[in-house]
């Protein structure tokens, strides 16, 4: 795949100082991740049906998969 030309950055930048930003790109079949501190660093790259659910379960509690 080819590196992605359009980065934007996350609309949630977290707490702090709002240094713990990811930029995303988004084509018509993949979406793309990286840290915003390290953009030349590893990218994260998605098929885009699959990227909703990454996000929801980053944003899910964390023992909403242990069944307890």
């Amino acid at each position: 795949m080819r590196t992605p030309d359009t980065w934007r950055k996350s609309s949630f930048s977290g707490g702090g100082q709002g240094d713990a930003c990811v930029e995303i790109a988004e084509g018509p079949t993949h979406i793309s991740v990286r840290d915003s501190k390290a953009p030349a660093r590893a990218t994260l790259t998605f098929a885009a049906q699959a990227f909703t659910p990454f996000v929801d379960a980053l944003k899910a509690p964390a023992d909403a998969g242990s069944g307890a």
